[in-house]
């Protein structure tokens, strides 16, 4: 049986990726409260900023399904041709039936 691929990310990684996305989103929403205007057109602004947020955890996570999906897939086809591979015998020679 074969492995599991390590971790193609590190924790160092994972942590610059969480702070870069809150530093972001932070100072988008201090942009949008210190905007001059009205409260409406900020309040639009935030909720725009809502749904850009939501929609790329959305994003970020069919992408994540379709590659472990694809992950599985692969791993199938792999017993598959491992299993063909250690059944085939290359000095065998055909019967005559």
């Amino acid at each position: 049986m074969t492995k599991a691929p390590p971790p193609r990310t590190t924790t160092a990684y994972f942590v610059q990726a969480i702070l870069s996305f809150v530093v972001s989103t932070v100072s988008v929403i201090v942009a949008i409260a210190y905007l001059p205007g009205d409260a409406w057109m900020r309040g639009l602004l935030g909720l725009g900023l809502l749904y850009v947020v939501t929609s790329t955890f959305t994003l970020a996570k069919c992408v994540r399904d379709h590659q472990e999906s694809a992950s599985v897939v692969n791993r199938v086809d792999q017993v598959r041709l491992e299993r063909l591979l250690a059944e085939h015998d290359p000095f065998r020679t055909p019967s005559n039936t």
